[in-house]
Formats: C-alpha cells, sequence, structure tokens
C-alpha cells in the first residue's frame, strides 16, 4: 500500500471541443434572421488559446458572442475560463473582440489556493507546478475534503482533478 496519495488540480480546456462548438454556433448564426445580414464570424487560434468573435456593429458582436457561450455551456466547457476582451472597431466598418481562453492555473491563483488550504488547517501538502496544484497526503479522507474546498472556493476558475495515485 502506497504510503503518500495524491492528486492534481489543473485548469483546462479541451480546443477540439472549442472548435466543434464554434463550427455549430457559426451554423447557428448563419441559421438566424436578425444576424444573416451582421457578416459575422467566429474564429479559433489554437496557437495563441483565444477565440475573435467579428460582426458588423457592437451589438451584432456582443448577440455572436452570446450564442457562443450558450454553445459552450450545453457542451459543458468551462466559461470561467474565458476572458473577453474590449469590443474595437475593425476595418471595413465591423466591430471585434478577442476571447482569452485560459489554460492552466496561474501562479497568483495557485498561491491564493495554497493559502486556502493552509487556513483550513488540512494535514496536506500543495505545490505549484507549471499550471497545475500537487496536493499529497497520507489520508484520503484529507484529500477528499481537500477537492471539497477547492470546489467551493472562489478562484474564478473551472477546476478538475486528475492523477489520482
Amino acid at each position: 500500500m502506497a504510503s503518500d496519495y495524491s492528486f492534481d488540480a489543473v485548469s483546462d480546456v479541451d480546443l477540439n471541443l472549442v472548435s466543434e462548438v464554434v463550427a455549430v454556433a457559426l451554423k447557428e448564426i448563419l441559421n438566424r434572421f436578425d444576424l444573416k445580414t451582421a457578416n459575422a464570424s467566429i474564429e479559433l487560434n489554437a496557437k495563441e488559446k483565444k477565440l475573435i468573435v467579428r460582426a458588423a456593429d457592437e451589438f451584432k458582436v456582443e448577440q455572436v458572442y452570446d450564442v457562443l457561450l450558450t454553445r459552450l455551456a450545453k457542451r459543458g466547457l468551462p466559461i470561467k475560463n474565458l476572458s473577453k476582451g474590449k469590443v474595437e472597431a475593425a476595418l471595413g466598418q465591423t466591430a471585434r473582440v478577442d476571447v482569452a481562453i485560459a489554460s492552466g492555473i496561474p501562479t497568483d491563483k495557485a498561491k491564493k489556493m495554497q493559502q486556502a488550504i493552509k487556513d483550513a488547517k488540512l494535514k496536506v501538502n500543495a505545490q505549484i507546478q507549471d499550471g497545475q496544484l500537487r496536493v499529497s497526503s497520507k489520508s484520503k479522507d484529507e484529500l477528499q475534503a481537500t477537492m471539497n474546498l477547492l470546489k467551493q472556493g472562489s478562484f474564478e476558475l473551472d477546476l478538475q482533478f486528475k492523477n489520482f495515485r
């Protein structure tokens, strides 16, 4: 029997699912009467992990963004990991907005999570490792209490738990 048990708290977004959602949202936008003349588009830049939403004006950009959020929520993708930028005017009398997709846990939020674990006085060891938080303990019950603490916390990220050992 292992002396230490552990898990990793991560915050990932599956970009393949996001690209499928973008395709479905574009089909819906093309079929909607109020958005047919909006000249709307949604692009996924997987390398930079961001979405670019374009439309004829600021109001229609917001409508296209709402359609995208609805589709993401229906597929169960974390909306907390999206950070919408400011709507700006683009070339050709159009408007656009950049939406960043957060992947991984930023160091400042990982430190907040680590501090919350320490404040709860759980007998666990939490280590920050490039984009994730590894939590280990001798007791499985302590790990489950830590998971509940992290789920209930307001860290503005959608957390998943992986690598149970």
